[in-house]
């Protein structure tokens, strides 16, 4: 059974729901060690001074924050403690918004709320509102010292508040200097007609299940081979494909619909159905290209 990580009570006007909160992401990556390649053994970190090289103690580290190159501030664990938010075991709701007012970007990590026994129909009927209104609602809570800006909504009979990130992190797109040249490029109606059939060609309904993570499968394939005592030969890098030559883009365009549609029936997304409809499409179009001739 999973653990809760934190537990307290949502806060609207004067009604409170008790819930625990769970990870609703298991992040899965492939991590290794660094060991050292003569003996096997595993290299330990250390922290040692710039100053001349000798190793510090944990008893003589401090925070220090540089204002300057160079030029530090120190702050104790004292002072950054009497500077902890309130400690609260409230999701303290704020406002109730609209789904869509919320850009993505801003979204962190996921959790599930899981309501206490006595207050199950209080979550339940929370569910059941945020669904109908569609709407998130916006709050607070303080988790581990820190206090977070989140959002709670319904999904798929549950409550699920995501972490977010606050205005002030997000970077600015204005700093990105290769977008200014945006403003002097002219495109067709042709072309925008094009890439709208291309998108149409490759639209579909999204099926989390069918993408995998291939790259930390082949790496763990590769691991399981090692530990299985098989010899693996690591092939040449190929070259790569990208290239630097400009591109008719009306006739990639052309070609991008075209290799879209025979690929489509064979993307795991695809129903047997659509697969069965494209290929009546070509036999008709064939045969209508055999009784023009």
């Amino acid at each position: 059974m999973p653990r809760a990580i934190w537990s307290g009570a949502i806060s609207f006007g004067l009604v409170t729901v008790p819930v625990r909160l769970y990870s609703a992401v298991s992040r899965k990556s492939v991590r290794f060690n660094q060991l050292d390649s003569r003996t096997g053994a595993r290299i330990k970190r250390r922290w040692v001074s710039a100053l001349d090289g000798e190793e510090v103690d944990n008893d003589h580290l401090v925070r220090g924050y540089e204002i300057t190159s160079g030029n530090y501030v120190t702050i104790s664990d004292d002072e950054l403690r009497s500077l902890d938010p309130e400690a609260s075991r409230l999701i303290d709701i704020v406002e109730f918004v609209d789904l869509a007012d919320i850009d993505p970007i801003m979204y962190d990590n996921a959790y599930f709320l899981e309501p206490d026994e006595l207050a199950a129909k209080a979550y339940k009927v929370l569910v059941e509102a945020l669904g109908r209104a569609d709407k998130v609602a916006i709050c607070r809570v303080v988790m581990r010292n820190k206090e977070y800006l989140g959002a709670v909504r319904s999904h798929d009979g549950v409550l699920v508040m995501s972490t977010m990130v606050y205005s002030d992190e997000l970077n600015e797109v204005a700093d990105l200097d290769g977008l200014e040249k945006l403003d002097a490029i002219e495109i067709s109606d042709a072309e925008i007609a094009m890439a709208e059939q291309l998108i149409g060609t490759l639209s579909g309904e999204f099926d989390a299940t069918v993408y995998t993570d291939g790259y930390r499968e082949r790496v763990m394939e590769m691991i399981q081979r090692k530990a299985d005592g098989e010899e693996v030969l690591v092939s040449e890098e190929a070259p790569s494909s990208s290239s630097s030559d400009v591109v008719d883009l009306m006739a990639a365009l052309e070609a991008s619909v075209a290799a879209a549609k025979q690929a489509r029936g064979r993307h795991p997304s695809t129903s047997s159905d659509e697969k069965k409809g494209s290929g009546n499409s070509a036999a008709k179009s064939t045969a209508k290209k055999k009784k023009a001739s």
